[in-house]
């Protein structure tokens, strides 16, 4: 079996399933870890979202459980697969369902923000695969209605935001309830000291995979910047979605507040428009992402917290209504666009008040974003703000602008991105990874 061809070393089923999606060549990811994976290897993977690595798990997964077929008791689960984000659990489990639709593998998600019943009823009908956020599945454990002795495989899957998140204790509580004796598959973006000893901990005789990130992401994205003053971002916002081919917009704010009211605006001018935060309920995340994906919200507006773990194919543009007071966190923002190798567009607005963040972000990136002041709300009061003037006003004056200030995280800069062939069947679409 060649490494293009491996593919061929899943089952019938699920190689039908893969074919139904329009997919022909698999990532580098794909090509190193399933053939390791079928041959029930533990695996250690550095790679970050975009590069296939949720496909590169969920096959294998599959294709172990359906050739070693037994009845999973009530919340007794033979896989689990966990997760730091209710979002990116739900796109996991979402993947397992459509590769897994020619085979007879039951599953379900859990995770916080919604009522636990109906995960409960799912567990009691018998689950073969989980996949959980830490605190709802301990909250689940401890009520008595999951055990995780009969888990044969587990997945803890991006292991570093796990460690920025705070979940490192609730990992290893969940890793403690788990058989000895099981197939252990770890995979992480980075490799602190913290998440290099944890995957030693977990993972016996791992083959290890590390995805080289090739071209950096800030490299493929067209950056551009506006300055204009803070109270004209509305309508410059609703000019650029309005008046250009903006299809999918993802826009950051600084805070929750913020993020309903550019909403509210955006609305207003007949743009259709969702906002994610911490406020808002589990339902209305999963429907504004919904809504998002499918191309019903042309604007999906998102502060840095809510979009951890968003993952949606297509985003043609990130705006950056509010800079953001961490400059590492303006490449993980625009990296949201240039998915799996295709380019982006990442557009900035910039206020007197946020001069000495775009100084920041140059540096980190070690280039100067090009300026747009082709637009009727260009302004020199923030293109030419220096001492004082330039500095973020103190958190109690910011008028829905500011927030609390997060701790730094330690991230990659570089993204990591496979080339993926569609069959003639999808021509019509933009390329992706398996994802």
């Amino acid at each position: 079996m060649t490494q293009d061809n491996v593919f061929s070393a899943l089952i019938e089923p699920i190689q039908r399933a893969v074919t139904e999606e329009g997919y022909t060549t698999p990532t580098p990811i794909q090509k190193q870890a399933i053939p390791q994976l079928v041959q029930g290897r533990d695996l250690l993977g550095c790679a970050q979202t975009g590069t296939g690595k949720t496909a590169a798990f969920t096959l294998p997964l599959l294709q172990a459980l359906t050739q070693n077929p037994k009845k999973s008791g009530p919340g007794k689960p033979r896989a689990l697969i966990l997760t730091p984000t209710r979002e990116l659990a739900a796109q996991i489990d979402n993947s397992i369902k459509t590769y897994g639709r020619h085979v007879r593998v039951s599953h379900t998600v859990i995770f916080g923000g919604v009522g636990q019943q109906p995960q409960v009823r799912a567990l009691q009908r018998g689950c073969d695969v989980v996949t959980a956020t830490p605190g709802r599945l301990l909250d689940l454990m401890e009520q008595g209605f999951i055990k995780l002795d009969q888990v044969e495989l587990f997945v803890l899957d991006e292991a570093d935001r796990m460690l920025d998140m705070g979940f490192i204790p609730a990992v290893r509580k969940v890793v403690s309830r788990l058989p000895k004796q099981r197939h252990s598959l770890f995979f992480s973006a980075t490799m602190p000291p913290v998440i290099a000893g944890l995957a030693k901990e977990l993972l016996r005789d791992p083959v290890q995979i590390t995805i080289d990130p090739g071209q950096p992401t800030v490299e493929r994205i067209a950056q551009k910047l506006m300055f204009v003053d803070r109270e004209n971002k509305d309508a410059l916002l609703v000019d650029l979605i309005a008046g250009q081919n903006m299809d999918k917009v993802l826009v950051f704010t600084r805070t929750k507040h913020g993020a309903d009211k550019v909403v509210k605006k955006l609305v207003a001018a007949r743009i259709s428009a969702s906002a994610i935060h911490g406020n808002k309920s589990q339902t209305n995340r999963t429907s504004a992402l919904n809504g998002f994906r499918t191309g019903k919200v042309r604007a999906l507006v998102a502060t840095d917290i809510a979009a951890r773990g968003l993952d949606v194919d297509g985003i043609t543009h990130v705006v950056n209504y509010d800079l953001c007071e961490e400059p590492e966190t303006y490449v993980h923002r625009i990296g949201r666009t240039a998915r799996a190798g295709l380019g982006g567009d990442a557009v900035s607005f910039c206020a007197a008040r946020e001069r000495d963040m775009l100084r920041d972000i140059e540096r980190t990136i070690c280039k100067n974003i090009p300026v747009d002041a082709a637009h009727e709300y260009h302004s020199d009061t923030a293109r030419d703000a220096r001492g004082a003037d330039a500095r973020p006003e103190p958190k109690g004056r910011r008028g829905g602008g500011g927030g609390s200030r997060r701790p730094k995280q330690r991230m990659r800069i570089n993204g990591s991105f496979g080339d993926v062939r569609r069959n003639s069947r999808r021509n019509g679409r933009r390329r992706r990874p398996l994802a």
